[in-house]
């Protein structure tokens, strides 16, 4: 079966899109949400996580294992606690920091599913997690890569699917390394918010 050149790119540039949609939806629940609450109720950060606020280790530790597991918290509340001194230099260290452990994340995840793939766990996860991924790892390939570097998609769970396929490894690197691009957008609006 013969793929349209031209539906296919516009099918990408709509499941891009609608992605990023929800990307830029969730950033304003979020960074919103949180500057609102910060605001209005004396709702921080350092009240939530106590004396953990003041570790950064054990919060790039927290954010690692939150990576890797699909991102189960939002890397929007790393970057808001990036900004606990309030001091750009500082700002932007952490912000590196966290999106090299995310990065990371990525490429772990990879092998994960290029060693793992046949393990009962990976089986499980893939069956309750990752096959709603399949679909779109099937009909866009690489490219699926570069969505979930930029948007909400849970971009270790993808890296595992390309690691199942055993997708390129090099130009999975060099994909991923948009995730970096998306640390950097954020954040630039995260310090703009919270000076505002």
């Amino acid at each position: 079966m013969d793929v349209n050149p031209q539906s296919d790119r516009q099918e990408r540039i709509r499941f891009f899109l609608r992605n990023l949609f929800r990307g830029i939806i969730w950033l304003i629940v979020v960074v919103g949400g949180y500057f609102y609450l910060e605001a209005n109720y004396d709702f921080t950060l350092k009240g939530v996580l106590g004396d953990l606020y003041d570790q950064p280790l054990i919060i790039y530790g927290i954010f690692f294992v939150s990576e890797t597991v699909f991102g189960i918290i939002p890397p929007e509340l790393f970057m808001i606690w990036s900004l606990r001194d309030e001091v750009m230099t500082l700002y932007i260290a952490n912000i590196i920091g966290l999106s090299v452990i995310s990065y990371l994340a990525g490429v772990l995840g990879y092998y994960i599913g290029s060693h793992f793939s046949t393990t009962q766990f990976y089986q499980t996860v893939r069956k309750n997690y990752l096959g709603r991924f399949e679909k779109h790892l099937n009909r866009f390939g690489g490219f699926l890569v570069i969505v979930a570097a930029l948007t909400p998609l849970p971009f270790s769970g993808i890296c595992m699917l390309m690691g199942t396929v055993k997708y390129p490894y090099r130009r999975f690197l060099a994909f991923s390394t948009l995730r970096f691009a998306r640390f950097i957008v954020y954040a630039m609006i995260i310090w703009e918010a919270h000076i505002l």
